[in-house]
């Protein structure tokens, strides 16, 4: 790695001058030697645009750009700056409306609503065709604050960043939210739990062990504002929340808020853009998903995703419908039949059911399908799915079919291998790199992978010590995560990181990122992802745009990168110098602040990182105050 304090090392023998050879020399000759080398020293200085920093953690959080300039790191748009609004001046991508502030381009409720509303299909993934896609920089609602850190976060969010009290009344009962002042305070409380979602993962974990690091990765199916996943984070258990935008307004935007990872999605027809056998606890609670309609399809994706051994939670309707069925308002007949269907689709998925007491029932996916199989010659309903690739889920159709798990030889043998409990599970080598599943992929591949990363993460932390300070980030998304090592060199610090597969990605790793305890989803960058604005406080994108070159715009993506991102949030571009030159032309139209600097291995290697700032900016307060009137 290069730096000022770089030693010199000679790749040539010394030269001995003969200073009368001078005298020879033509006056003019001498002056044309000394004008073209000052020429070829200046011209040289106004091109570098290429620094090496020294791996230094205790330098300052900035680096010096080309024209003087320092390249900040660090956030100044807190609580105390709320005078501080700054519009932005860019000749290129303009500010969109004001009322684009919330857009999602593949969750449009006006392009929605043109799709069929048999099985919710219309709140699924529907994006603009290419000749829809905006071409402006989706602005930040007037007095935009940088988030609480974490974890105030967990309990606090400000108004001004989702205003929006719609949930504060309507779930004003069961403690969701609540509007106070400048800020919205979440108590913790649930539907099905407004004591507070501490106090229901307690009754939980009284029924199953949440402690003994076997249960790392969860899903919360129809998630609300995400306070069974924010809670379960200090069991050290890592939840997948989601909900669809709907009628609950900006529910997944309160958990990002939160610093809660979460995604908008549903469960409609297309599978869960996550890998099978990638959970160790699903859950729902009161989500009003009809878990045994339409051929029992949703169950049966729950069972694709649910680890070999894995618990699906179930709390709310039909659960204990005795004590409840009058404030339900629904008839005992129907809460009654509602949960035999479940117990028969439970049944015939081959899950064991382990308990239900009070509010909560809990079944669990057997082992293995050896069992299963025996039973399946008696029925075949429903049976098992033909040859595929169960990880496949990306647009994927949900089916009525029973995935395969992968082949055992005994009763006691866990399918596709067993887990090591957490926290050994994120650096063992996961089972489906050791059976070689993965083509190419090796044991060896995945400690190198490990290695590289631990190495590559503490370079990042020397060039932007803003990456040590606890609170700085907290929601971090991996563009092209591979193994995950990049999200695995993170894990002690207090931030959780979205590890996303692209679907063109040479191999389907998302499955490895989830067997070392993490999680992600899948993600085809040539359209938009299922996230709010400004859900990311930094973003990390290797190799992104040499993989989807000739596939889509560059500047497409980078459009969606500002749209995820907080304002001073950060990305770090890691590519070939070329692409990075071309990705530098439009960030600087974007209005971010960046510098290219040296690989970790030094300056002799092509691929180099960009590291970008997002510039704070906020609609104006009088277009903010016309579009809040005119909603």
């Amino acid at each position: 790695m290069a730096g000022p304090n770089q030693q010199y090392h000679a790749t040539s023998k010394p030269v001995t001058v003969n200073f009368p050879f001078f005298k020879k020399i033509n006056l003019y000759t001498l002056l044309l030697i000394l004008f073209l080398c000052t020429f070829s020293y200046l011209f040289g200085s106004w091109r570098n645009t290429i620094v090496s920093i020294p791996c230094d953690p205790s330098k300052p959080t900035t680096t010096v750009t080309e024209e003087g300039k320092s390249l900040d790191f660090a956030t100044h748009h807190r609580a105390g700056d709320l005078d501080v609004t700054l519009t932005s001046e860019v000749r290129t991508y303009p500010s969109c409306n004001v009322n684009l502030s919330e857009y999602t381009p593949c969750e449009d409720p006006k392009r929605s609503f043109k799709f069929s509303r048999h099985q919710l299909i219309y709140e699924e993934r529907h994006c603009p065709e290419k000749g829809e896609i905006l071409k402006c920089r989706i602005p930040a609602p007037y007095g935009y604050r940088n988030p609480f850190t974490w974890p105030a976060s967990r309990d606090y969010a400000w108004y001004n960043n989702v205003p929006h009290k719609h949930l504060t009344v309507e779930k004003a009962v069961q403690n969701w939210i609540r509007f106070e002042g400048d800020r919205f305070r979440f108590p913790g409380g649930g539907t099905m739990f407004p004591n507070g979602a501490d106090a229901y993962i307690d009754d939980i974990e009284r029924l199953i062990d949440l402690k003994d690091g076997s249960i790392r990765t969860a899903i919360d199916t129809g998630c609300g504002v995400a306070s069974w996943g924010a809670y379960l984070l200090s069991r050290n258990v890592l939840t997948m929340s989601f909900a669809p935008r709907d009628n609950h307004e900006a529910q997944v935007q309160f958990a990002l808020e939160r610093g809660v990872p979460a995604l908008i999605g549903i469960m409609a027809s297309k599978r869960l853009p996550y890998p099978s056998r990638a959970f160790d606890m699903a859950h729902c609670s009161r989500c009003l998903i009809p878990w045994a309609g339409f051929g029992g399809q949703y169950l049966i994706e729950v069972d694709r995703v649910l680890r070999p051994g894995g618990y699906w939670i179930l709390s709310g309707p039909p659960i204990n419908w005795k004590t409840h069925w009058k404030g339900w308002d629904r008839t005992e007949d129907d809460l009654n039949d509602e949960q035999i269907n479940i117990e028969t689709v439970a049944n015939s998925l081959c899950w064991k059911k382990l308990v239900e007491k009070d509010d909560i029932a809990i079944w669990q996916k057997p082992i293995n399908h050896l069992n299963c199989k025996v039973n399946r010659k008696i029925t075949q309903n429903p049976p098992f799915c033909p040859a595929h690739d169960p990880d496949k889920a990306w647009y994927t159709n949900m089916e009525t079919c029973l995935t395969n798990l992968p082949e055992v030889s005994t009763n006691q043998d866990v399918a596709g291998g067993e887990l090591p409990k957490w926290p050994e599970r994120l650096n063992a080598v996961p089972p489906r790199i050791s059976r070689g599943t993965l083509e190419g992929i090796t044991a060896e591949t995945f400690q190198k992978d490990t290695a590289l990363w631990n190495r590559g993460v503490s370079y990042y932390k020397a060039v932007n010590n803003q990456l040590e300070k606890p609170g700085r980030y907290r929601n971090i998304l991996d563009m092209n995560a591979y193994l995950g090592g990049f999200a695995a060199a993170l894990i002690n610090d207090p931030l959780w990181v979205m590890n996303v597969v692209p679907v063109q990605a040479k191999a389907n790793t998302l499955g490895v990122i989830y067997e070392r305890g993490l999680i992600g989803t899948y993600q085809d960058w040539c359209e938009a992802m299922s996230t709010y604005p400004r859900t990311y406080d930094f973003i990390h994108a290797d190799s992104v745009f040499t993989l989807y070159d000739g596939r889509c715009e560059m500047e497409d993506i980078l459009l969606e990168m500002d749209r995820i991102l907080r304002p001073e949030g950060n990305v770090i571009f890691r590519d070939d110098v070329d692409v990075l030159v071309k990705i530098k032309k439009i960030t600087d139209r974007l209005n971010w602040e960046s510098r290219i600097v040296d690989h970790e291995d030094g300056p002799h290697q092509r691929e180099k990182l960009l590291f970008a700032v997002k510039s704070y900016w906020t609609a104006p307060a009088d277009l903010q105050k016309e579009s809040t009137t005119s909603s």
